[in-house]
């Protein structure tokens, strides 16, 4: 009998379901269901519409059932930061805000006057974004301080689906380090912290590892799905499913974690919480089997995505590296960072205001917009390498890249040239790999992260690109 393991993998704007089994030695995997994700407005803020998401996990489901390959186990991962707050009925508190939404601007004023960012940073090893959940409940408690002295649950989104299909509540920790609540040091809430801003303590629960049995689904969705099925705990936030598929095993490794956003950086034992590394803007995410992620947040694939919706999807992600490439001399870049592009009502235009502004030659064309997209990218990437090179002391000879943003034949090119580094492109679907194999390894299919990410390595094409 073979045994299949579900990942359901919901980031910024889109969610799947993926099963995944092992034949022959090599991990196989089949989509079975996808689906949009996107946000909206609600009563003036951008929110996620959280009962459709899990009415499609439910979907999923039932569409395993159908064609004949019933997982034995699940995980759900997702993008990190944002969360709910259920009151006494286990009732979500107001709406379910997006880390795009601006009501944290300016927010962050209110947390320094408790504590200093430099401060913060040493305590966290955190960067600081302006999403970050620190910063979204300091907004609850400016905005709606109600919410905070009803809540009785804090769950991030991954964990508030959990809790919906197996009535336990439970926090995964390399999500939880998104928050910046969490001490790097203990692996725990610093609840201390969390005290002195005003937040209420007992909301925070134990924090749960990846790799963690939740449980088996409630009797009633057992009863609608049509089987039962053991929840898991992966590495909840997609980045850290993504990064524990990077197929390599030398001591260091320097990878991409391509999508929507581009999370550059290596993985490290022990959290860098110095000054230095806060200057750089680099953050200490929480990993598989309590590796740091030690990374940088880019814009990555976000702009692209957007100008190409605002170009009615009539070109291909394909297609647009193909004009991108037609156009590689065009000359004006971007700083992809700057937050002018974190929620534009217009891509196109900000990218052409921002080269107006800083007088440069501004794009007319799709192809002009989206080769100044991709080499900014790639140019990015190149000073990310530097500031890690020279906090980490060591000098990297190569790059993997993982996840949907590795298929951009144009953007590999160009990120080899810029860095000056070969370039290993590959699996596409890492988040939904890394998922999977957070559940293998606490099933015990793999009794180590090396020996999984062997079989990552023998099971999925990795297209290579010399400097």
């Amino acid at each position: 009998m073979t045994t299949y393991y579900l990942a359901v993998d919901i980031g910024a704007s889109s969610g799947r379901h993926i099963l995944g089994w092992l034949a022959d030695g090599k991990i196989v995997l089949e989509e079975v269901h996808r689906f949009s994700n996107e946000l909206s407005k609600k009563d003036g803020e951008l929110c996620w519409d959280v009962p459709y998401l899990f009415d499609e996990i439910k979907k999923g489901l039932k569409k395993c059932k159908e064609i004949g390959k019933i997982p034995s186990f699940m995980g759900i991962d997702t993008w990190g930061v944002d969360f709910v707050l259920l009151d006494e009925k286990d009732q979500i508190l107001g709406n379910t805000v997006g880390y795009r939404d601006d009501r944290t601007k300016g927010i962050e004023e209110f947390v320094y006057q408790v504590i200093s960012e430099k401060d913060l940073y040493a305590r966290t090893g955190i960067q600081k974004q302006p999403f970050n959940s620190i910063y979204q409940l300091m907004a609850l408690k400016q905005l709606y301080p109600e919410y905070l002295e009803r809540g009785k649950d804090f769950l991030l989104i991954p964990d508030y689906f959990n809790f919906l299909l197996t009535g336990k509540k439970a926090v995964e920790y390399t999500n939880a380090t998104t928050t910046q609540l969490v001490n790097p040091n203990t692996k725990q809430w610093d609840y201390e912290l969390i005290s002195s801003l005003g937040y209420p303590t007992e909301i925070f629960k134990e924090l749960r590892t990846a790799g963690d049995v939740l449980g088996p689904v409630t009797e009633e969705i057992r009863k609608e799905i049509g089987f039962d099925l053991t929840v898991m705990l992966p590495a909840t936030h997609d980045t850290g499913s993504a990064v524990l598929s990077v197929p390599s095993n030398e001591e260091q490794t320097l990878y991409i974690s391509s999508g929507t956003w581009s999370l550059m950086g290596i993985e490290q034992r022990k959290a860098d919480c110095s000054e230095e590394s806060r200057l750089a803007n680099l953050t200490n995410e929480g990993g598989f089997d309590y590796r740091f992620r030690y990374l940088k947040n880019i814009m990555g694939l976000w702009m692209i995505q957007s100008v190409k919706k605002e170009y009615h999807d009539e070109y291909s992600f394909a297609k647009l590296c193909e004009m991108a490439g037609e156009c590689n001399d065009f000359p004006s870049r971007v700083d992809v960072n700057d937050d002018s592009f974190l929620a534009p009502d217009s891509m196109i235009q900000s990218i052409k205001t921002y080269c107006e502004v800083t007088n440069q030659k501004v794009p007319q064309t799709p192809g002009e917009i989206a080769t100044v997209i991709y080499q900014s990218l790639a140019e990015c990437y190149g000073r990310t390498i530097e500031e890690l090179e020279k906090l980490s002391q060591y000098q990297y000879d190569s790059i993997h890249i993982v996840g949907g943003g590795c298929n951009a034949q144009y953007l590999n090119e160009l990120t080899a040239k810029a860095t000056g580094k070969t370039v290993y492109a590959g699996p596409t679907e890492a988040t939904a790999i890394g998922n999977i194999l957070a559940q293998m390894i606490g099933t015990k299919v793999f009794d180590s992260v090396s020996v999984a990410r062997e079989a990552v390595f023998e099971s999925f094409e990795i297209k290579k690109f010399e400097a």
